[in-house]
């Protein structure tokens, strides 16, 4: 999903001279996805951005798969973890990934970023659980707050400020695009009128920070398990204008609308993006099934060729027990998977859930990483034993 937007000032024509007060050229800078074929957005700088000062060693930066833990449902308790490291990157801890996607969780002690941030594998969803504050890119500053998935194109150069308070981040990185659902749009990109959301819920970077003093600027560029290590003599933020398609944004999960139906909805009822060999679902508050013989409580239900993740976010859902807030949920393909004992019948005459959570479902085997192991409740697979 995009559409066209604009901050700062740009010339009437791309690709033509636009010059500063002094008389040399703004630098043009054309960020492309799919080559040139997808959507893109032209950016306008005040120094060469190719000009890097020096490049440093590069570090270490991927996961490893446990190859142990088997064909289980699992549960990784990570509801009381309060840091995962001391600064974003340190503190990004994948718990579980394939060949497509990476999941986990960041819960940093630092606020603020001396440096930024480019992830160049692929496309990010942070989705905010605590904490509100600002991101800066070099597409402009964009306010983000509790609830919101913020969508980070890849390439986009940034850094967080986060305020005082309780601060806790759902990472995902995807191989492929994060995108809108492709049922939900017209053959021109626009959200439809049964879309659970529009576009006055998404919102873009709404104003420029423009950085013109040179210094030293550092730059951690993510790339195949690496994180490269680039210094520059000015800011990456020395934009003066862009205009275009592709930059970052945020949507609220607490600005999806639900669908609902007189018998249980599927899961599909709650899709948000779809990306190359997942999608992300919100569950929110809702009204139950209204048939008089409704069953409010999901029936079970046998992955043949899916991994389900939900990551519990408030409330209470009425089909798990002894799962806290902030806490995984893993059910995999070739196992089936619904309520625990006792919690059908329960559901029976419920008029209404406040339940939010956020779903990955993907459509190859996911696997859980080392970092992961620490977390796992071994009781877990046998909590449907009444």
């Amino acid at each position: 999903m995009a559409f066209y937007h604009k901050l700062g000032e740009i010339p009437p024509k791309r690709h033509t001279q636009f010059r500063q007060a002094d008389g040399t050229l703004y630098k043009e800078e054309v960020v492309s996805s799919k080559g040139f074929s997808g959507i893109y957005s032209t950016l306008y700088h005040l120094y060469n951005p190719n000009q890097v000062k020096s490049i440093g060693e590069p570090k270490h930066f991927h996961w490893e798969i446990a190859k142990e833990h088997g064909l289980k449902q699992t549960h990784l308790n990570t509801a009381n973890v309060k840091t995962t490291g001391k600064d974003y990157l340190g503190a990004r801890k994948i718990l579980m990934m394939n060949h497509e996607v990476m999941m986990g969780i960041c819960v940093p002690e630092e606020r603020k970023m001396d440096y930024y941030f480019k992830n160049a594998d692929g496309d990010e969803v942070v989705f905010v659980h605590d904490g509100d504050g600002y991101l800066f890119s070099q597409f402009g500053k964009l306010k983000v707050k509790a609830g919101d998935y913020i969508v980070i194109p890849r390439t986009t150069i940034y850094r967080f400020e986060w305020n005082e308070g309780p601060l806790k981040l759902l990472v995902i990185e995807s191989k492929g695009a994060i995108e809108t659902v492709k049922r939900y749009r017209n053959e021109l990109g626009q959200l439809l009128e049964h879309s659970p959301y529009c576009e006055r819920d998404i919102h873009p970077p709404h104003e420029l920070r423009l950085e013109k003093e040179k210094g030293n600027y550092l730059i951690q560029i993510k790339k195949q398990g690496m994180l490269h290590q680039y210094a520059y003599e000015h800011s990456p933020l020395d934009i003066v204008g862009w205009d275009g398609y592709l930059y970052p944004y945020t949507l609220s999960i607490h600005d999806f609308e639900p669908i609902t139906g007189r018998i249980h909805q599927p899961p599909p009822v709650h899709q948000t993006f779809q990306a190359m060999g997942f999608v992300i679902c919100s569950f929110v508050p809702r009204l139950f099934d209204y048939h008089p013989q409704a069953i409010p409580a999901p029936y079970n239900h046998s992955n043949i060729d899916s991994d389900e993740v939900l990551y519990y976010v408030e409330g209470e859902f009425m089909s798990r027990k002894g799962i806290d807030r902030g806490s995984f949920t893993i059910h995999m393909g070739g196992l089936p998977h619904g309520p625990h004992p006792g919690t059908v019948e329960k559901s029976i005459g419920a008029k209404s859930t406040d339940e939010i959570a956020v779903m990955l479902d993907t459509f190859n085997p996911l696997q859980i990483t080392t970092a992961a192991l620490e977390y796992v409740d071994k009781n877990y697979p046998m909590s449907w034993t009444e």
